[in-house]
């Protein structure tokens, strides 16, 4: 394992926590084509059912399943992020632990 190695997972961490901050703020700037498609789809019909003075209900609970949709894909993406930097600092370690074992300093 390297330095570098570390470091760049250090920052997509940091990078995925920033979008996923930004996903519960509301922003569209983090989604995928097809989370964005959904939100629209959900305002367009929201907006059409306003405009004819009938109840919101459904387009009301399309926003807010594509919006958890995309809290959830990048909660994994950070879990697996996670999991992945600290296999890494456990294959480290073996590594320092075995090398000290043998004797070589």
């Amino acid at each position: 394992m390297g330095n570098a190695e570390l470091r760049r997972l250090e920052r997509e961490i940091e990078k995925t926590g920033r979008k996923l901050e930004a996903v519960r703020r509301g922003e569209w700037w983090p989604l995928n084509s097809r989370e964005r498609r959904a939100i629209a789809g959900a305002l367009v019909g929201g907006s059409y059912r306003v405009a004819r003075g009938r109840s919101t209900d459904r387009a009301d609970q399309r926003l807010e399943t594509a919006g958890s949709a995309a809290e959830m894909r990048l909660n994994a993406e950070l879990t697996a992020l996670h999991g992945e930097r600290q296999r890494l600092i456990t294959e480290a370690a073996r590594a320092k632990a075995a090398k000290k074992k043998s004797g070589w300093f």
